[in-house]
């Protein structure tokens, strides 16, 4: 799944750790997200999308549901 969160976070001057504190999850995990090794849970995709003011598809992305 593609996402525009590393993006999102420099646009706040946020390092991972930063954000990976405000969702309540370790650095790893945001940086697995952030490399499109791991897909967040529904609910860490809500946390996503809540802190940062957008909805979840305007973070995540599955390209695969472009042909659908």
């Amino acid at each position: 799944m593609k996402n525009r969160l590393k993006v999102l976070r420099a646009e706040r001057d946020w390092t991972q750790a930063r954000l990976a504190d405000a969702l309540d999850v370790s650095r790893q995990t945001i940086n697995a997200i952030e490399t499109g090794k791991f897909d967040p849970s529904l609910p860490l995709a809500f946390r996503a999308a809540r802190l940062f003011g957008l909805r979840i598809e305007e973070i995540f992305h599955d390209p695969g549901l472009e042909d659908a």
